[in-house]
């Protein structure tokens, strides 16, 4: 029997993850461990959590950041940076590293991308030059002030998270002379604003508060700008306290030239080029991802202090070292074993997604702007024109998935269209599911240690870890921002298509993967579609439509389900790129079989209670939406049934897994501090 001989190192997650052939990224991922598990990891063994005042020693991180390339990542190598193309993936690698140990630090450092991203996604060349270009660390000789950046949407309360389109800030002309550009007097009070300590820039969404100003707009604000730049009050986090948060004020005085995007001007008003929702939806659109990773490092980061506290449990009393009791602790029984093995399984679900879905976008972001260019260069408009032009598009896109899904794709719209529609679900996916069942798992983790789980040298930072992954779960829109998105986007009929294919090619695959929970994940997903078109097509007893915006108790819990079959079907295509890809690599090839077989085990397991979480959701939507059968016949029933039947075996694979635990070789101590 091949069972798990060590925890998976880099070799292996390169392979699954898919960045075994980029040496950069293999590169940074040693460079930011080693700022995690180093300075980080000694800031929070030392009580640096413990304040909500930017204190000496968490001001060292920014410093360790910048002398790691952590800081450089997102710039582009024309403004100093020095990874070529797209940087979704590596600062989701870069997120995961660093909240392996604590996403405070992870939030901190990925705030000073936040802050960059509308000058990224539309500032003018200037913009991108000066801001993007200055946030890098100061190389040896030059004399300037590094910039560091915040982000300033959300208003102070009750409004805060109410919805992104409802802002406080204003803006307003302070002067306009003659033939010179014009002032700008901007007021804008935040709420959650992260990197507020330290950052000497901060670009703030407003709306228009003058005539001569249309719209909302972006607008970047300097602590040298004449007027109030007050950094406010710190706010009084119960976690993540590693990042620098503060409720700022700003009254300040800028040239009309800090619009980001620009403007125009036309009839004697001031047209930005860029609303603030222009330039908000394509930087969201990336970050979310991010966001649901850092959930996802910590449940597996939660594996290896359990399992040595699991084996240690009961050592330094009378026992004999060469007892069972002495050696496995609690690992002697199932339960523990078992629930181990779920927490793994969440991890790696929630880790393959998340990747996934930065992938994804590194594909997506070329094609964003070829996007742009053609529609540029027929003349058509944003809005209305471009949304009309998109659906005659996506027709075409789901004739090509109907027809011939392996068959290149020859016109780039269609291929546009076709990644837009997955992106568009698997960016909420990520975010909703990841942080949402996150932290119910990381919870589950937090017990598996007893009372050492909620203390605050707990091996691995545990109990921090829980806490974090609340605020997590709200980070750039909590679950009902992520499900009403979902809601719209998993109706896409090109996404529909897509995923009507997984299913044949999924079926096809159990044919000769029986042992990983395939037919079982097939159930869920057959379950989930045909109770889609059921709420879609039908309506209630007082002839309301089953599935519309206003009924979320509908929309919302499927969209829910469908994160479940997501996730467990991107853990299975990692688990399977393993097998496939490695044979190749030298390192990984001699316990290559022990390690598939682990994995298809927790696939087993994830696919298993995914598919049971759908069948629960859309059995209650299905039979509970009339007070009898549905008049069309039941056809879940029967779906139902093959669920049950496609079951037979998971109780072993969750026995195997255990099993595996009792065996794996673990280092004898973390390599980080507590």
């Amino acid at each position: 029997m091949y069972t798990l001989a060590t925890l998976p190192g880099d070799d292996i997650r390169s392979i699954m993850w898919r960045f075994a052939d980029r040496f950069e990224l293999q590169m940074l991922v040693q460079s930011v461990r080693a700022v995690a598990r180093g300075p980080v990891a000694r800031a929070v063994a030392e009580g640096a959590r413990n304040s909500h005042e930017w204190t000496t020693k968490k001001s060292q991180l920014l410093k360790a950041f910048d002398e790691s390339g952590i800081t450089a990542v997102f710039m582009d190598p024309e403004y100093g940076g020095f990874i070529e193309g797209p940087k979704n993936f590596a600062l989701a690698l870069t997120a995961y590293e660093l909240s392996w140990v604590d996403a405070g630090a992870a939030t901190g450092s990925l705030a000073g991308n936040l802050a960059l991203e509308p000058i990224h996604e539309r500032g003018t060349e200037e913009q991108k030059r000066t801001y993007m270009g200055g946030a890098v660390p100061p190389q040896q000789g030059e004399d300037r002030i590094q910039y560091r950046g915040a982000f300033g949407l959300t208003e102070p309360l009750p409004y805060v998270g109410v919805e992104t389109g409802m802002l406080g800030g204003k803006v307003r002309v302070a002067d306009w002379s003659a033939d010179k550009e014009p002032v700008l007097q901007v007021e804008k009070r935040g709420r959650f604003i992260t990197n507020m300590d330290f950052a000497n820039f901060v670009c703030v969404a407003v709306e228009s508060d003058d005539d001569r100003i249309k719209g909302s707009c972006m607008i970047i604000l300097e602590e040298t700008d004449p007027g109030t730049f007050d950094r406010g009050a710190p706010t009084l986090k119960l976690v993540h306290q590693l990042s620098s948060t503060r409720d700022p004020v700003f009254n300040m005085k800028v040239p009309a030239s800090r619009i980001i995007g620009g403007y125009t001007v036309k009839d004697g008003v001031i047209l930005p080029n860029f609303s603030h929702a222009e330039i908000i939806d394509p930087v969201f659109k990336h970050t979310r991802v991010t966001v649901g990773l850092m959930t996802a490092a910590k449940l597996v980061s939660a594996v290896e202090p359990v399992i040595r506290y699991q084996r240690g449990r009961f050592r330094g009393g009378s026992l004999e070292p060469e007892s069972p009791r002495y050696k496995l602790g609690i690992q002697q029984k199932e339960d523990a074993l078992h629930r181990t093995a779920a927490v793994w399984a969440a991890g790696e679900a929630a880790s393959s997604l998340g990747f996934a879905a930065a992938r994804l976008f590194d594909e997506l972001d070329p094609m964003e702007k070829e996007k742009e260019k053609y529609f540029r260069e027929q003349g058509i408009n944003k809005g209305r024109a471009e949304f009309k032009a998109l659906m005659k598009i996506q027709q075409d896109a789901v004739n090509h998935l109907e027809n011939d899904d392996d068959a290149p794709i020859g016109d780039p719209m269609i291929q546009y269209v076709i990644t837009d529609s997955l992106a568009n679900v698997l960016c909420p996916a990520t975010k909703l599911w990841n942080t949402g069942e996150g932290a119910t798992v990381m919870r589950e983790a937090v017990s598996l240690m007893g009372g050492y789980g909620i203390t605050e040298d707990c091996p691995g930072f545990l109990g921090q870890k829980w806490m974090d992954s609340q605020l997590e779960a709200t980070y750039e829109g909590p679950e009902a921002v992520q499900r009403r998105q979902l809601s719209i986007t998993m109706t896409n009929k090109v996404f529909l298509t897509q995923f009507g294919n997984w299913i044949q090619r999924l079926e096809n695959l159990s044919l000769t993967h029986s042992d990983m929970g395939i037919k079982s994940l097939v159930s869920g997903m057959k379950i989930w579609l045909e109770t889609l078109d059921y709420l879609q097509t039908h309506r209630d007893e007082n002839n309301t439509k089953l599935y519309s915006s206003s009924r979320q108790g509908v929309t919302f819990a499927m969209a829910d389900a469908l994160c479940w079959l997501l996730s467990s079907y991107y853990q299975m295509e990692d688990v399977l790129q393993l097998l496939q890809k490695g044979p190749e690599n030298a390192a990984v090839a001699p316990n290559l079989e022990g390690y598939v077989a682990f994995f298809k085990d927790l696939c087993f397991i994830q696919a298993s209670r995914a598919a049971h979480q759908v069948a629960q959701i859309c059995s209650e939507l299905y039979y509970g939406s009339a007070s009898t059968l549905p008049e069309s016949g039941d056809i879940l029933t029967p779906l139902l049934q093959e669920l049950n039947a496609n079951i037979a075996g998971v109780h072993l694979a969750k026995d195997r897994a255990a099993e595996a635990l009792t065996m794996v070789m673990i280092p004898e101590a973390l390599d980080y501090p507590q």
